[in-house]
């Protein structure tokens, strides 16, 4: 959604009700990454009208000050930066024992193996496809091998934990991040960009 019209908030929420699956938005605080988006009465607003899960992103340092409060504000999914938390197994749990899914999120400079001790403690990885901070970035291709990587390693474990992938997706790369494991695909810019999202979002589910 940090590429929707936010002037036209309510027709970009009626059209992701309608013909997406999930409500994504990154919350960015301008010190975790280099950019500031927006908080708690924008999400309480989309959630207002969502028909679909809101899936927040928290690109933020200390993200255990603000999860509760996201999930508060109407979050069915909040996820945050290994690197951002002292303690990211606590932190899951207390996302979940409040009743929203717990993801951890990793940039494409950190090697998926730093996931695996988690497995269990969370419901689903995200992988950045670019760097966290602004959107309209271009894909980077190596972001296939890791999401081969992490989908064997869960796989060896019996693992049902989902796999998310952020940043430069589109209708071009969407089959192939399916075809390596990836479950959740963001878009952003290429639907909001798009002259026809609705088209766009139909090419990406495929």
């Amino acid at each position: 959604m940090l590429s929707a019209d936010f002037l036209e908030l309510g027709k970009d929420i009626s059209m992701v009700n309608s013909h997406a699956d999930i409500f994504h938005l990154d919350i960015m605080d301008g010190v975790f990454v280099p950019n500031i988006s927006y908080g708690f009465p924008i999400v309480e607003a989309i959630a207002s009208k969502a028909e679909k899960p809101l899936d927040v992103h928290l690109m933020i340092v200390n993200p255990e000050k603000y999860a509760a409060r996201f999930v508060e504000a109407g979050a069915d999914m909040v996820s945050f930066h290994i690197d951002a938390s002292a303690d990211p197994v606590s932190l899951a749990e207390e996302i979940r024992q409040r009743g929203a899914k717990a993801g951890l999120v990793i940039n494409p400079d950190i090697p998926v193996e730093r996931l695996y001790p988690y497995i269990g403690h969370c419901d689903y990885f995200m992988l950045m496809s670019v760097f966290a901070g602004f959107g309209g970035q271009k894909f980077i291709d190596s972001t296939y091998g890791r999401i081969r990587a992490l989908k064997a390693e869960l796989s060896a474990r019996g693992s049902d934990v989902t796999i998310e992938v952020d940043g430069g997706v589109g209708p071009s790369n969407a089959a192939a991040l399916a075809e390596a494991g990836a479950e959740i695909l963001v878009a952003g810019s290429s639907i909001f960009r798009s002259p026809d999202p609705i088209e766009t979002i139909r090419m990406i589910r495929g």
